[in-house]
């Protein structure tokens, strides 16, 4: 999608702070930081929200495998928090979870 912030940064258009990216997702540090770790994982196809996940479900299964895979990255000992947004509470309309931790 051509205006979706996130699709730039998946680009390259737009740099962020990378700390995780594979063939199914990207992760970047918020630009808003509301926990002393926030990063956005993001899945590299344009998925508007959760109810636009239809038919073969592998997508959505990668993209967990990929958040495990960010969370041993960034190395959450101590916990943390995974957050989606959809509808008013979505600032960007690109599927993506927060992942917080202090």
């Amino acid at each position: 999608m051509d205006d979706c912030i996130f699709c730039k940064i998946i680009k390259g258009d737009i740099k962020s702070n990378i700390r995780y990216e594979d063939d199914n997702v990207i992760a970047f540090d918020d630009i808003n930081p509301k926990a002393k770790v926030h990063v956005l994982v993001v899945p590299k196809k344009h998925i508007p929200d959760v109810k636009s996940i239809t038919g073969d479900k592998t997508q959505l299964c990668k993209f967990f495998e990929s958040i495990q895979k960010v969370i041993q990255k960034v190395e959450l000992e101590n916990g943390y928090k995974l957050c989606i947004n959809s509808g008013t509470y979505q600032e960007v309309p690109h599927l993506h979870v927060h992942l917080m931790a202090d």
